[in-house]
């Protein structure tokens, strides 16, 4: 089929028939409404993505993957808890120079506190507390980042407790393990594709430079900051450090930061392992020996140490089309380029094609996303449309972030409005679509806008486990069919192969779709 095919991607949208907290279904969307009876419901959790059951909601991280890959690889929580299980990861050189190097001083632990299972696990860091006692290791520092986007908005003290129950039963003449510092995830530390390295900034100076308010414990810092910002969620949380708890970051101390999920992981990591930093002022930099759970950038080696490995993901969809000289275009604003490009093809940063390959970004607003629900969506819209219209291209691909981004505030009546601008620019992209006869697609790469109360009546924050939208729009496409199975998003690759008229990589899974001659 000579057509350009364009993919649309609603980040965070799935389907579901509950009616209350659905912002997507409540939303005024007619443009989708039109479109939505060429669709089917494709799956985007648990092992359809990679991850370790079919309990596990999925992200964004894995969902862009398996899109851009056309195949199912063991991501993140599997990985490391196949090397925790099977012993690999301590026994690993990564762990043992870890906890030989920090002998005689202090070994960290910093990441996500929950069991969300998107960006890190808190049974990870509770077995590796363990092991590090078996390693006589005997001064241990943890730094947590609350978490409330992932897990219910206010549950930071349960898993405070957990982790506090834990030391108590650790801790002995041979081992002090105590909580030193901490702050909500979207305050401090886990920023992502440079968006505000002001967060990193505050992190630093949190975790390494113990410069803060001081509290006598996490559960009184929380406690405090809940009572004085009584609308406050957990990821929003202001940094704090622990009194007299000896917790800042000193040379010859070991740091793991132990979020295995990699867009979020990688400033922080390169605060601490480049010499030549221009960010933030680090004020000092000490002597550590930093290690992250995976790997989270292997084509610049961020960082070079790591306990477990990365999926090698190869054969990627951008791979087969290069290899065709077919052009690409790729749009998003910063919150969602990196899922657009280096997601998309595998974990790469560097382009497989200079010559093929083309790379859009507009730059995020640093505001909570609920004080401008449209985000950058017009103006990916218009981007999007120039290259559509400007027929340089036969695969052109954009992320609207809104649907996740503003879902994870938990503001209902923001997220219907973010839906809203979402359905109107799709709408913008439809009539480009039929201007240039082109092919349009539109799918979700997980769940999060459509449930936003839980089942006890509560804000969700939280990504879903429901199925997500697939639909197919274009002018006298009559005779492309939807095939009967049971399909996930990496069913896509082989789909848009057949729509372009190439061959798929035999090692995919299986297109969607069979075209009528």
């Amino acid at each position: 089929m000579d057509r350009q095919i364009v993919l649309a991607i609603m980040d965070g949208v799935g389907l579901t028939n509950k009616v209350n907290g659905n912002a997507f279904k409540n939303a005024y969307t007619p443009n989708l409404d039109k479109i939505m009876s060429n669709s089917i419901a494709i799956h985007a959790h648990g092992t359809y993505v990679g991850l370790p059951s079919d309990e596990d909601m999925g992200n964004s991280e894995v969902g862009h993957n398996a899109m851009g890959c056309g195949q199912i690889y063991s991501q993140g929580a599997k990985l490391v808890n196949d090397a925790i299980n099977d012993g690999t990861l301590f026994e690993g050189k990564t762990w043992i120079d870890a906890c030989e190097y920090c002998k005689n001083n202090k070994m960290h632990f910093i990441g996500l506190l929950s069991d969300g299972g998107v960006h890190s696990h808190i049974n990870h860091l509770l077995k590796m507390l363990e092991e590090a006692k078996k390693a006589n290791v005997k001064d241990v520092c943890v730094h947590i980042l609350l978490d409330g986007r992932d897990v219910p908005k206010t549950s930071a003290l349960t898993y405070v407790d957990m982790l506090e129950n834990k030391l108590k039963e650790l801790n002995d003449d041979t081992f002090n393990g105590r909580i030193v510092s901490g702050g909500g995830r979207m305050n401090i530390t886990m920023d992502r594709y440079e968006a505000d390295w002001s967060m990193v900034e505050r992190g630093w100076h949190t975790h390494v430079l113990g410069e803060g308010r001081k509290f006598i414990s996490a559960r009184v810092a929380i406690e405090t900051d809940r009572k004085e910002n009584p609308d406050i969620i957990d990821q929003y949380l202001n940094p704090f450090v622990i009194e007299n708890s000896n917790g800042t970051i000193e040379d010859n101390d070991s740091v793991i930061f132990f979020n295995f999920r990699g867009d979020r992981a990688i400033e922080i990591s390169r605060a601490f392992t480049e010499k030549e930093f221009s960010a933030f002022d680090r004020v000092r930099v000490p002597k550590v020996y930093y290690a992250g759970m995976l790997q989270y950038d292997s084509e610049l080696e961020i960082p070079k140490n790591y306990l477990t490995l990365p999926p090698n993901i190869t054969n990627t969809l951008t791979e087969e089309l290069v290899k065709n000289g077919i052009n690409e275009y790729a749009v998003s604003e910063t919150q969602k380029f990196g899922h657009v490009t280096y997601f998309w093809n595998g974990n790469k940063i560097d382009k497989f094609s200079e010559e093929l390959e083309t790379y859009e970004k507009v730059d995020s607003d640093i505001i909570p996303f609920d004080q401008a629900p449209a985000m950058k969506s017009y103006e990916i819209t218009d981007k999007f449309i120039d290259a559509i219209k400007s027929n340089k291209y036969k695969f052109l691909r954009c992320n609207f972030p809104n649907g996740d981004m503003v879902g994870h505030t938990g503001n209902y009546e923001a997220t219907v409005k973010s839906m809203e601008a979402v359905d109107e620019n799709i709408g913008k992209i439809m009539k480009a679509v039929d201007e240039t006869n082109s092919i349009l697609l539109v799918l979700a790469d997980h769940g999060n806008a459509e449930e936003m109360i839980d089942e006890k009546g509560n804000v969700k924050t939280s990504h879903t486990t429901n199925p997500v939208p697939f639909i197919i729009y274009g002018k006298d496409i009559d005779n492309i069919k939807f095939k009967n199975g049971d399909f996930g998003l990496a069913n896509l690759a082989s789909t848009i192969t057949d729509l372009l008229g190439v061959e798929s990589n035999p090692v995919w899974k299986e297109s969607m779709i069979y075209i009528q001659k």
